[in-house]
């Protein structure tokens, strides 16, 4: 029963913060567009960049567009669930954590459950969805039940590595009060280079990518195991397949911090 009313609850806190969100539809339409549209354009401008020098590293326009599908749809998914952690200092500052703590739920519940950015969701996950549809059926892919088995898990692990990124950073806001800037360079910045084969990049890079901000398990290793380019030569071929598993262990890692970080939590005020 106590496990029902968890679900119910998830289920009228997304209702509430969708009728927020859409509370004038024709500006979120806008809105959500203008992200698409954002967003696009950077793709656009890599189209017709390997449309001048034909492949990156060996990987085609329409195999760049897959690795990118990966990221924007895990972004998609992930803002619809952890737009709460995103936004955490902002409930740090104004004090509104310290209302979470005065309520009978789960810290992580509420503040996972309390906001969701649907116009990011809508922006990104629609041009996730769009590349993926143009690219999944040109990239030489077979897809049966063990391909599209991989995939779905491929996707839950990446939102699992994007939410456990946020959680960590979530944690660290206990210690640090304010993360913005070490978030602008472990994320925003690494999420760029995730774009890209991270076949491409120095050595340096590339350890960063797979060990301390992950961003190879969201979308390189998983279009490696559909793909087999060449340049996964690189890197072990484990990495391939524990990809799904990555965004689970580090989830689980995440939370152990954000559950021992909570004892150092001192209410800053509003």
């Amino acid at each position: 029963m106590k496990e029902y009313n968890i679900w119910q609850m998830s289920l009228q806190y997304t209702r509430l913060t969708m009728k927020a969100w859409f509370q004038y539809r024709v500006d979120a339409i806008l809105r959500s567009l203008a992200v698409f549209l954002r967003e696009a354009t950077g793709i656009i401008a890599i189209w017709f960049m390997l449309l001048k020098f034909d492949s990156l590293n060996g990987w085609n326009q329409k195999e760049m567009l897959f690795l990118y599908s990966l990221i924007f749809l895990t972004y998609g998914i992930m803002i619809i669930f952890f737009t709460g952690l995103r936004d955490f200092s902002q409930y740090v500052h104004s004090g509104q954590f310290d209302r979470f703590l005065l309520r009978p739920r789960g810290l992580l519940f509420q503040v996972v459950t309390s906001n969701s950015d649907w116009f990011a969701a809508i922006g990104h996950g629609g041009l996730g969805l769009v590349l993926f549809l143009f690219s999944a059926g040109r990239v030489g892919v077979t897809w049966n039940a063990r391909t599209i088995f991989y995939y779905i898990f491929a996707v839950a692990g990446g939102v699992l590595i994007r939410g456990a990124i946020f959680l960590i950073f979530a944690s660290l806001q206990f210690y640090l009060i304010r993360t913005s800037m070490l978030r602008e360079v472990f994320y925003w910045n690494f999420r760029k280079f995730a774009g890209y084969p991270i076949s491409i990049y120095h050595k340096v890079i590339q350890y960063l990518i797979i060990y301390v901000v992950p961003f190879a398990f969201v979308n390189y290793f998983p279009a490696q195991y559909l793909l087999r380019k060449e340049d996964m030569s690189q890197f072990p071929n484990i990495y391939m397949f524990i990809a799904p598993l990555v965004g689970v262990v580090m989830y689980a890692m995440a939370y152990g911090f954000w559950r021992i970080s909570l004892r150092y939590y001192k209410s800053t005020g509003n």
